[in-house]
């Protein structure tokens, strides 16, 4: 899998741009505030259908623009796709896949894979378990489509059963409707739980190796999957976890909001038995977050049968000179596009971008 060229109109800082890329490792040089990492983000639009950003659509159009657009093209093992994104400040997105619009951004997701990774990605392993479902939201979804419309039918649902406890003014009167929206969220649980184990599972292999490759060192790491449903995940877990919800009906009465489910899951991270999060260096949480990423990478390439886009935005600042060194032979194996600040000694096709613009 990867991009050949790529066309962005008033995105972001870029006016107009068209630019080709290499096979395999990319680099964008450029001092802050140029528009290295808004090539990034244009890029992991065109696969995810949103930004890595916590931002509204309207804001990636130029400010001097009312519409832009982006037009990647990629060759994968079968096919080429071409992806178009269009957006406007007063009405909805288009996204186009080889020239047919797209009702759902579900049908975008798993065209073109992509693995992304920041300095702001720490928060994986040292802030909320949010970030930590995001994560695995986003690897999952990207093969596995099912997983994608359960998903997004389970936050409809909870949505609806958390509306309940605020409409209704009696538990009582609330028994009454409950059973229909409980019977649905325990079918699309049932799915979340059951994947996001196995996903869990089948990293962990390949991020104890890249730690271990990238770090240098002898400590273990370990991942385990928390589930937020409260009871086991086995062939009884439907009936056991609709019993659990009844169990708390009345606490989630009380507060207001369902108190157990998929959206309460995490993963509990170990270096030799310590938990990362809480008693992990700066350095040990960086290394591991990013040994995440590059399981990730691995994760894809097993299921997809082809190795994902790999994002690597200012890293480098972040590493020492023997983890750079690492991570250079370990990204090789893939498609790559990196930012930094000056110019480094990697094998691969320089752009230099200044004010939008490559140089």
């Amino acid at each position: 899998m990867k991009i050949t060229q790529l066309e962005i109109k008033n995105f972001r800082n870029y006016d107009n741009l068209t630019v080709k890329f290499d096979d395999k490792v990319n680099v964008f040089i450029g001092k802050n505030a140029q528009g290295k990492t808004n090539l990034l983000e244009s890029i992991f639009y065109c696969c995810i259908g949103k930004s890595f950003k916590n931002c509204k659509d309207k804001e990636l159009v130029n400010w001097n623009a009312e519409q832009s657009s982006i037009k990647m093209t990629t060759q994968k093992k079968y096919r080429d796709v071409k992806v178009e994104v269009f957006l406007n400040k007063k009405t909805k997105k288009i996204i186009k896949i080889n020239n047919v619009a797209i009702r759902r951004v579900g049908e975008l997701i798993g065209e073109v894979n992509v693995v992304f990774f920041s300095p702001n990605e720490l928060k994986l392993v040292k802030e909320s378990p949010e970030e930590r479902r995001k994560f695995m939201d986003i690897d999952i979804s990207q093969h596995n489509k099912r997983y994608f419309y359960q998903l997004s039918r389970y936050e409809k649902i909870l949505a609806n059963r958390n509306k309940l406890f605020k409409i209704t003014n009696t538990l009582d009167a609330l028994k009454d409707t409950i059973d229909i929206w409980d019977r649905a969220l325990v079918a699309s649980a049932k799915v979340l739980a059951f994947e996001r184990k196995s996903f869990v599972e089948e990293i962990l292999p390949y991020a104890k190796a890249a730690h271990l490759f990238i770090s240098g060192g002898k400590e273990e790491l370990k991942l385990e999957y928390k589930s937020g449903c409260g009871v086991e995940l086995d062939e009884n877990f439907e009936e056991n976890f609709a019993k659990f919800l009844k169990k708390n009906l009345e606490k989630d009465f009380k507060v207001g909001f369902t108190t157990v489910g998929p959206h309460r899951d995490d993963i509990d991270i170990f270096l030799n038995g310590v938990e990362v999060k809480n008693f992990g260096s700066q350095g040990q949480q960086r290394t591991v977050a990013l040994a995440l990423k590059l399981a990730e990478l691995e994760n894809m390439k097993e299921k997809c049968g082809e190795y994902p886009i790999l994002l690597l935005d200012d890293v480098f600042s972040e590493l020492d000179t023997e983890r750079q060194n690492r991570l250079l032979k370990f990204v090789g194996r893939t498609q790559t596009f990196i930012t930094c600040t000056d110019e480094r000694k990697i094998d691969g096709k320089l752009f230099h971008i200044s004010g939008g613009k490559i140089k």
